[in-house]
Order: C-alpha cells, then structure tokens, then sequence
C-alpha cells in the first residue's frame, strides 16, 4: 500500500515544531511528510521558479503574495504562530542587558561581531533596525552573514559573538544561551502561516495537515518553542 506523502516547504522558524508535531500526525492520519526547509523569501523564489508543493509554511506577506499570483488557494491560509526576535551568546557568556534601546545599543556596540541572516526576515530587519538607531556606520564591519537556518550555531561555534534572529530559531541552538527578545519598541513580531498549492494533488490529505496545525494540541508545542498564538 502506498502511503500518501505530502509535501511541505517551510521556514526554519517551525523546525522544532514540525519535528514535535509530524511524528503524531503521521500516526494517527496515516499520511506521510516530506519538509524542506529555507527562509520565506527563498521558499517564494523557489515557487515562483516551479517548485512543487502540497503545503507552503512562511511569513504572513510571502503567503499573501502566493495567493494573490495564484500559487496558493486564498481560503487555504491559515497563521499558526506569531513570534518576535532575540538575541542569544555563546553558552557561559555574560549576558547583556537588552530590556530597552539603549541597552541593546549598547550591546550590539559592544560586540566584536554579529551574526544575522542573509535572506531571512529577521536579518533584513536587523540591517534597516541599525540604520534606525544610527549605528550602522559603527557595526558594519562587525556582521557576519549566516546561511540558511539556525545561525546561532555560528555563535556556538566561536564565529560570532551574538546573534539576533527569530526566537524560535535561537531558542534549539545547542552551545548558545538566550538573552532574551527585544525591546517592545524594537520588536519585529511575524506572523507564520501555511496555505496548500493551487496544483495540490493530495488536497485531503494537504487539508488535514493545515488543520492539524490550528488544533487546541499543537498549542503548546508552538508555546514551548518560542511562538505567540495568533488571532483567527
């Protein structure tokens, strides 16, 4: 018996929470999963380029604009989780004080260097945030730009010496400790969402994993891995 597989493309924010979640579903659906994980925008040019999907898990804008070109069903989108960004050490250093701007500021003038994504949201915000605060000129020098996923693990490794990133993503990094998330006013809050392919072949079976992500049981998986409910 061939077991249907549903094929999912998700940002790294929602690793932790799909490892939590796609043993129990799988068992109890009895469909399978394949997950690929990359930041939302490269998942979009990915789409865009022909890729084929059952499931797009990504940011909020990104599933929108999907819809709106036709690579997604518009009454398919649902937002999952919602999480700010933080920062994380290397495990044993000191911490920071980063509960206001200026203590952020500070933080981030202090460093020696700095890990951000390149393509992803948080590290697209990191670089216009420095601009906001002036600082730009003075932390340039110290960026390091980290692949796609968990750039923390640059910090762990001794490449970098803080990271600023979605708080779901720092929060699994092993060798790191996390400082904490941002000040409110500094804060950029993404809403995460997931919508099924226009060319979906596996429709039910797409459906039935989109769901399983809104049920009152997952809500604590995404809770212990950093995420906000949202709204719906």
């Amino acid at each position: 018996m061939n077991v249907v597989e549903i094929k999912v493309l998700s940002t790294h924010a929602v690793m932790e929470v799909l490892s939590g979640l796609g043993s129990p579903f799988k068992r109890t659906s009895g469909y399978g999963l394949s997950v690929a994980y990359e930041p939302a925008k490269v998942i979009k040019r990915q789409i865009d380029d022909g890729t084929a999907f059952d499931v797009a898990i990504v940011t909020r804008p990104v599933i929108d604009d999907l819809a709106m070109q036709g690579a997604i069903l518009s009454d398919s989108r649902v937002d999952i989780g919602c999480s700010g960004l933080g920062m994380a050490v290397r495990k044993g250093a000191p911490k920071p004080s980063i509960g206001t701007t200026e203590g952020f500021k500070h933080a981030v003038l202090a460093a020696a260097s700095i890990v951000r994504s390149k393509d992803g949201t948080s590290g697209l915000y990191f670089e216009a945030l420095l601009e906001r605060l002036g600082i730009a000129h003075e932390v340039r020098g110290k960026i390091k730009l980290g692949g796609s996923g968990r750039i923390a693990e640059l910090v762990a490794n001794g490449e970098a010496e803080i990271a600023v990133q979605q708080i779901p993503e720092l929060l699994p990094v092993a060798g790191v400790d996390f400082v904490g998330p941002l000040p409110i006013e500094l804060q950029l809050y993404t809403t995460f969402s997931a919508g099924i392919g226009s060319a979906c072949k596996e429709l039910e079976a797409a459906k039935t994993f989109v769901n399983s992500l809104t049920e009152p049981s997952a809500v604590p998986v995404f809770q212990a891995n950093g995420f906000e409910p949202v709204d719906r």
